[in-house]
Formats: structure tokens, sequence, C-alpha cells
């Protein structure tokens, strides 16, 4: 089929879609699913594809792949978007967004047979067991089978036990029954089989962090069994009690409220969204799971926020009729009751998922930063990009400083850095010629000038983005220069101190206005970096000049060093003090008998004298 032909055959279907909710699959040439979506209408979503001024690129490259469309009917949106999260799992399509599987992730199995075990686990697809977790923070995940193996002792074994071979005899009272990490309740007599489920129960109650209402339980029992005189009974639930509260009280984050809730934050960039997912329940979070999606088609974080939340609830089979979100989102209202909190509990639990979803974000960077150090420099030089409103990445940037001391010994410099990387061969040092006195705009005027015009001059590379070590004012001088002068554009900013001459702020454009950035942020502390360079070199430059005049006056005052004689002394003895401790014959050898003996001699004129 042609490209009109296969258009045609596709705007055919499109217009022949009901107006209904479903779910529609777009299909390549192989017949291959390569997209799943979801509609409240199907005509209007998909009709949306092929309207050339709202398609961005991506949406036009999955466009040219369609060779086919099929759809799925249903009743509700809330169906249509259980059957799209079927479909994609069943099919994954190429453009779809990708779901990060939690395999690697561990969870707990309790299993339904006549005398349940309780185990750490990988393979939630095991038949016959109800899973807790994944637990993405394993250390979590062994402090409640801890728990319940201390409080309750379900069996460690993993042998299949039957009613029958219970009531037959046919097990024994082995090691961890002696060692009292087992009550034996596959031996009749020792721990009965009401007593064992009730503890596996309790078990699970710890689990679904229902430790308030546990807690509650064992209370009440507690005090049946004191009322009644059976003391040592009561001694063994209050110690039961006490370890479910001193865990309540160190590994739960408690809050007020009752019922059940799904709390779900996203962060996202270009490529990737994270969507942190906390379940709670009875005002105790019992799970936590953070994931990711990797963008196929630039969606939004709307799109994904309602795609994680179908996800994560059919995953974990939750049941919570409130969802706490970030903000709005367009879901079937069968779902449950979306909640946008701006204060109180349900607020202070927006902001733990969004703390946690930030941290799993850092930790993601900074793991793929050390498998690919170049990565963070990009990183970093589009957050410069983005926050100045650059056209391009700042491969290249320059900057300048002048140093002098009420006008003398005036110099300046220029560092380079490339790839937010120190350029130090291509670093310059520029002794300020045309100025007079201590006028830091007019130096720097003049060594931007000869700094550019020259490489203007030899064709070679001009910065991405220049920046002057000061304010409004250093930044109105370049610009002067580079555009009004030189004609060029180049991005100009500014850092400016603040009155204990610590960076204090990002300026740019003009009028300069400044850049948002925090202080603790690593473009800042970068930025800073390089300010503190440039003011390293220009500081290092000046205290050679003016090291060299201040040598070069003394030497000056002797009779019979010439300007040639004191190059000769410098280069070969080094400074003043170490040409004054040379003996007569050292400068003798030097510089012949005659000349050595006269300037030994003017050196040492009032040790002479005496």
């Amino acid at each position: 089929m042609t490209q009109e032909e296969i258009k045609k055959h596709l705007l055919e279907i499109v217009h022949s879609l009901p107006e209904s909710p479903g779910s529609y699959q777009y299909l390549d040439e192989s017949d291959t699913i390569i997209y799943v979506g979801k509609a409240k209408n199907l005509k209007r979503r998909v009709s949306s594809y092929f309207l050339k001024e709202q398609q961005s690129a991506k949406t036009r490259l999955l466009v040219s792949k369609i060779r086919d469309i099929r759809y799925i009917v249903v009743k509700t949106e809330e169906d249509a978007l259980l059957l799209e999260n079927s479909l994609i799992k069943q099919y994954k399509p190429k453009y779809n967004v990708l779901l990060k599987d939690d395999k690697t992730y561990p969870s707990i199995a309790v299993t339904k047979e006549y005398l349940p075990r309780i185990f750490k686990t990988r393979n939630r697809k095991m038949r016959g067991a109800q899973f807790f977790g994944p637990y993405s923070h394993v250390p979590t995940m062994y402090a409640l089978l801890d728990l319940c193996k201390s409080l309750y002792h379900p069996r460690p074994c993993m042998t299949i036990m039957t009613e029958e071979g219970v009531k037959a005899g046919k097990y024994k009272p082995c090691l961890e029954y002696h060692l009292k990490r087992c009550l034996a309740p596959c031996v009749i007599g020792k721990q009965s089989h009401d007593s064992y489920m009730e503890n596996i129960e309790a078990c699970r109650a710890i689990l679904q962090g229902k430790t308030r209402e546990l807690s509650r339980f064992l209370r009440e029992k507690m005090m049946v069994l004191a009322s009644e005189m059976r003391f040592e009974e009561a001694q063994e639930i209050k110690e039961q009690l006490d370890e479910i509260e001193r865990y309540r009280a160190k590994s739960e984050v408690i809050s007020s409220v009752s019922h059940e809730l799904d709390v779900f934050n996203i962060e996202s960039d270009e490529k990737v969204a994270y969507i942190n997912y906390l379940h709670v329940s009875e005002g105790s979070i019992t799970q936590a799971f953070t994931f990711e999606y990797k963008k196929k088609l630039g969606e939004s974080d709307e799109e994904l926020l309602s795609l994680g939340i179908i996800e994560m609830r059919t995953r974990y089979g939750s049941t919570a009729t409130e969802i706490i979100v970030p903000f709005l989102l367009d879901l079937p209202i069968k779902i449950a009751r979306l909640t946008v909190p701006k204060e109180g509990e349900r607020y202070k639990l927006l902001e733990l998922s969004k703390i946690n979803v930030k941290q799993y974000k850092f930790d993601r960077l900074k793991q793929a930063e050390k498998l690919n150090p170049e990565q963070k420099s990009v990183r970093l030089m589009k957050e410069i990009q983005t926050s100045l409103g650059l056209p391009k990445l700042p491969f290249r940037i320059e900057l300048f400083d002048n140093s002098n001391i009420s006008g003398e010994d005036a110099v300046a410099a220029c560092v380079v850095f490339e790839k937010l990387k120190p350029a130090k061969k291509l670093y310059r040092k520029y002794n300020i010629r045309t100025v007079i006195g201590p006028d830091d705009y007019a130096s720097m005027k003049e060594v931007v000038y000869r700094r550019y015009s020259r490489i203007i001059e030899e064709g070679e590379t001009l910065p991405d983005l220049i920046i002057a070590d000061g304010g409004k004012g250093q930044m109105e001088v370049v610009r002067q220069v580079v555009e009004d002068e030189l004609h060029i554009h180049i991005p100009i900013a500014g850092l400016a101190k603040d009155n204990r001459h610590r960076t204090h702020e990002l300026l740019y454009g003009f009028p300069p206005s400044i850049v948002g950035l925090k202080a603790d942020s690593q473009l800042f502390r970068t930025l800073t970096a390089m300010q503190d360079e440039v003011h390293r070199f220009a500081i290092t430059f000046h205290r050679q000049k003016r090291s060299k005049r201040q040598i070069a006056s003394q030497l000056d005052m002797i009779e019979g060093i010439g300007p040639k004689t004191k190059e000769l002394l410098l280069r070969k003895l080094g400074s003043v003090k170490r040409i004054k401790e040379a003996t007569k014959a050292d400068l003798q050898n030097l510089l012949g008998m005659k000349r050595g003996t006269q300037i030994y001699n003017s050196l040492h004129k009032q040790e002479n004298e005496a």
C-alpha cells in the first residue's frame, strides 16, 4: 500500500469509531501491537493523533508506523483503564511507557496450607500463598520477619504438612523446637492448631500494618488473663505487646488517619518518570515502593501518574477508598476519592512521598553518573541551559576577573571550561595596557576586546557562555564590547558576591535579573568553583607580577647592575636574598673577576665599611 492508501485506510477506521469508552491498539506492518491506549471517547481520542497541528515529533513517529487500528469498547472509563493496563502487560508495546519491573525486590509469602509458613521470596507467581511487599528497603522486610518469629514462632521448616499426617503422628519435634524457635504444631499435645492459626493471623496483621488493632487485642487479652489470676500467661502477652510497641515506635510512621489510604507522588525528567507509592493502613505505612516509567512519547506527569495508580493498586490489591495525589487527575470516580491536601496529616503523608521519590531519583542519577561520569557534566550543562534559556548546551564557558592593588600591577585573567572541566591549556593572562589607576570596568573592557577580537581574527572557537566575575556593571561592560563593538552574540551571565565576598547570586539577561538557584545545589557549587578558579588564576598572576617588580626595584639600587646583569642573576640565583647570600667566588664565576668583585663589594658595602 502507498502512503496515501494507508492514510485513507486509517482515516476510514477513525471516522467509524464509536464515541464510547474503550481501549485502542495501533498495529504496524507486521500486525504487531506497537501502542495501547484508553479513552473516554474512542473517536475523539484516536482522531487527535492524526491532527497535524497537535502532533509532537514523537507522535509523528508513532503515526508513521501505524498500519491498522483495533479497539475494544467497554462500559465505563474505569474498565477502559483496567483493560489498557492488562493489554500493556500482555503485549508490551514498543511505544508505551515501560515500567521497570520489581523482580529484584523480595516479598514475604504466607502460604495457604494446614500449617502455614512465612518466609522471604522473590517469586510472586507461586500458587497457594498470600504476598506482602515487595520491599525496596530490605531491612524493613527482615525487621517484620524477625518480629513475627520472635513473637509467634511460625514454623521455619519447609516441609508440607497435612492434617492427616499430624493426626497420624507422622511428624516429630525437630531441633527448632528444642531451641524454642518453634512450638511444634505438627505434634499432637504440643501447640494446638487453633493456637497456631491465631498466631499466623497475628503475623498477617503485622504484615498488613494493623499493629494498632493488634495492640488493642493483646491488651484486652492480657487484662482478661490477669483478672483470671493467670499471671504467667498475662506476662507473655505483655512481652508481646511491648515488642510490638517498640517496633511501632522505631519502624513505622504513625498518622492519625484511621482508614486505608494510597499516597502517590511523581518526579520526572525528559526520559524517565519516578513514582512513589505509599499504602497507609490504620495510621501506619505498610507499603512503600518507588518505580520508574521510561517515557516513549513525551507523556505528561498526569498521564503517567494515572497509569502508575492503576498499576500499583492492581498489583498490590489495594482497596483503599481514598487516594492522595499532588494534583488532580482525570481518573474514574469509581476507583476511589482523589484528595489534593494543602495541610494536615494527609499533606504530611504527601510530603513524605515526595521526599522518597526525590531521594530515589537522586540515587538513580548518582548511580548512573558513577557508571558514566560524563553524564553528570551533561546534566549540569542542561541545567544551565534551562535556567538561562540558552539556545544550546554551554559546552565552552569562559570567565574573566581583574586583579590590582590601587591600580598597581593591574592584570586580568581568562579561564576556559569545556564540559564544565577546566581546559588549562586555554587559560590566558593579560597585563592591562591602556588603563591608569584602579578602574575595573575599563580593565574588563580592554581584556574582553583583546580576547574576542583576536579569536575572530584567527577564526578560533567562540564560547557558548561568558561569565563575568561581578554584578550588573561588569556584565554591561562585557555586553558593550561583545555586541556593540564586535557585533557578535554570546550569552553573558554574572556571578555577584555579597558583602562577605561570597558568591551570592547568578545574574542573566539585559537588564540583568536573578536566576533562582539553591545555594546547596550541585549547579550552584559548580558555578562557585568556576568563579573561585578564575579568581585564583588572576590573583596568582598579580602576585607574580608584583613580586618581580619588587625584586627588580631592589636590584636597581645596587651599583654595577644593569638590565642584562639583573636578568642573569635572577635566572641563575632566583631571588634578591640568594644573590646577597652568594659568595664572592660564586659571583666571580658567574660574572667574571672584575664585575663579580664590584657587585659583591656593592652588596656588602656596609660590612666592608664596618
